[in-house]
């Protein structure tokens, strides 16, 4: 049996190297990974195709030559005082590049996997469904919100796959997250403030992964949440994290969002249901108890 081809953008980045990692695992798939420069991603069971995905012209031609049956297009601009800050970069990497996709997708007719923002919501009620009214606080859920139409009015067959605070460790421990920032603080004696008045359902990058291969599996088509379940404030998560690694609780204070200048405005209440995933994908995400027993048992492996 042909292996269907299967294209990821940001192939380098976090969620990236998850999804490459569990498809490569799984044998189904002919993995095209993409990425801007050179290939960081251990492994040779996949292809790897340098792309920077602002040029139009390099992206038809990678599609063409390619010809890919699915993408599922990770990569963004997503830090977000930077897109509050450069409107105009942001706009490139989320929105115009998210253009030249979809034309190259359209020459293949591939099925079209979008990876979405819970910031694309007001942030007035959560946990929020996928039928909710988005009205975006500041500009990166703005850009994310607008490459959603793009996609939705492509002519494409495709899915909107939204996501809400992705945690993770990648393979060359370059990123950090709230629990690998809280454990190294407090390992630190550094007292710390983290906010109380935000609510999320943090995800796992692996959750994510699963949840977007779930997708391409089955050929669904729609929006659909993609995150954790457990709804919390970032003081929970760091609570939790001092609990389960037996650190000093007492040097986290509650904070107020409002103590903390940020260009960009964050939505205060988001986090998601997925019994729309659960019951059409048979997606399971972890709790975030076990999340934070995945990452302790990859740091672990990483400085061994």
């Amino acid at each position: 049996m042909t292996k269907k081809k299967i294209l990821i953008t940001g192939a380098n980045g976090l969620l990236g190297q998850k999804l490459v990692s569990q498809l490569v695992e799984g044998d189904e798939f002919h993995v095209l990974a993409s990425g801007r420069g050179d290939c960081r991603i251990p492994g040779d069971s996949f292809d790897y195709i340098s792309m920077d995905i602002t040029d139009r012209n390099q992206v038809i031609e990678v599609f063409e030559q390619q010809g890919p049956e699915i993408v599922i297009h990770g990569a963004a601009m997503t830090q977000v005082d930077d897109c509050e800050n450069q409107r105009e970069a942001c706009y490139e990497a989320n929105v115009e590049a998210t253009e030249n996709l979809i034309a190259g997708a359209q020459s293949c007719n591939s099925h079209f996997i979008f990876v979405s923002t819970d910031f694309i919501f007001s942030g007035e009620k959560g946990p929020l469904t996928e039928d909710e009214e988005p009205s975006p606080v500041n500009y990166y859920g703005e850009s994310k919100l607008i490459a959603e139409s793009r996609v939705m009015s492509s002519g494409l067959k495709w899915v909107i796959a939204r996501t809400v605070l992705v945690y993770g460790i990648s393979h060359d421990m370059s990123r950090s997250n709230i629990i690998l920032w809280v454990k190294k603080s407090l390992e630190e004696g550094k007292n710390i403030k983290v906010v109380n008045d935000q609510w999320r359902t943090p995800t796992l990058a692996e959750d994510l992964a699963a949840g977007c291969i779930l997708i391409a599996q089955k050929e669904a088509e729609g929006v659909f949440n993609i995150s954790g379940e457990d709804f919390l404030t970032p003081y929970d998560m760091a609570i939790m994290t001092a609990d389960y690694f037996g650190l000093n609780k007492s040097l986290i204070t509650k904070a107020d969002s409002s103590t903390f200048t940020q260009p960009a405005k964050r939505p205060p209440k988001t986090g998601f249901v997925i019994d729309k995933a659960k019951k059409e994908l048979g997606y399971q995400p972890k709790s975030f108890r076990a999340g934070i027993d995945i990452l302790a048992k990859q740091i672990k492996l990483a400085r061994s």
